[in-house]
């Protein structure tokens, strides 16, 4: 049986980085800072800036009841510009489509490290996770730089009054979530580029495994390590009589 650990260390890294990533497609979504609004009017919104992101729109205020108001933003709102609601729907299919890539990943990495038995696994094991750690980044990416362009252009939202937000700010920011986005799509493509570019994802393994015999006494590995042990100091690998014996048979 071939050993396979050491094939695999950069996958294992590329696992870490998936993790990590999925980790933080998570705290991008759950985050409010995609979009600093500056606004001018400072009466209701007295600390003049609100966060705007894909599920809820803050700010806070000293003359409301609520220090920290909130309203929610769904996908049915029709206010709402089309890169909100695309991202909603692309950033969870990020994070469920990353789950399923860390599961494959671990098991392709398993297969690795502690069982190659059935080596027919191994490698569309390793072409699954890669492609769904790619695709995750990308479906992450894609909404996270939607919605950094349309802040870089200083694209408005038509609020309704309950919302007590202006439709368009004096200017805007990228914020804090669409950057730590970025960075987690980067390192889920990275991830997945790892997994792709593994020696046998795109070569049939048995070409370089040894041919098991089924006999675990006279397998290559086992024949290697007995010879070795059997080897004497003068380098001959036949036992020799002890003369001791010798003498004592003679006498």
């Amino acid at each position: 049986m071939i050993y396979l650990a050491h094939t695999a260390h950069r996958q294992f890294l590329g696992l870490a980085a998936g993790f990590l990533a999925w980790i933080l497609i998570m705290a991008t979504a759950g985050l409010n800072e995609w979009r600093l609004w500056q606004v001018e009017d400072v009466s209701v919104v007295t600390s003049g800036v609100a966060w705007v992101g894909i599920w809820r729109a803050c700010f806070y205020s000293q003359v409301l009841p609520q220090f920290e108001n909130c309203q929610s933003l769904s996908i049915s709102d029709d206010f709402l510009p089309t890169e909100i609601p695309v991202a909603q729907v692309l950033i969870m299919l990020a994070v469920i489509c990353g789950l399923a890539a860390n599961i494959i990943g671990a098991l392709a990495m398993r297969m690795v490290y502690f069982s190659v038995a059935d080596r027919r696994n191994i490698r569309p094991m390793f072409l699954l996770a890669g492609t769904l750690y790619v695709l995750t980044g990308t479906l992450s990416l894609v909404p996270l730089v939607w919605n950094m362009t349309s802040v870089l252009n200083n694209s408005a939202i038509n609020f309704p009054p309950e919302y007590n937000l202006p439709a368009a700010p004096v200017r805007q920011h990228v914020g804090s979530a669409i950057a730590l986005g970025i960075l987690a799509s980067i390192l889920m493509l990275i991830g997945g580029l790892l997994f792709l570019s593994y020696r046998y994802a795109w070569k049939a393994l048995s070409s370089e495994a040894p041919r098991d015999t089924g006999d675990p006494l006279h397998s290559p590995w086992t024949e290697t390590t007995l010879a070795q042990k059997n080897g004497l100091p003068n380098g001959d690998s036949h036992g020799r009589d002890n003369p001791a014996f010798n003498s004592e048979e003679a006498s």
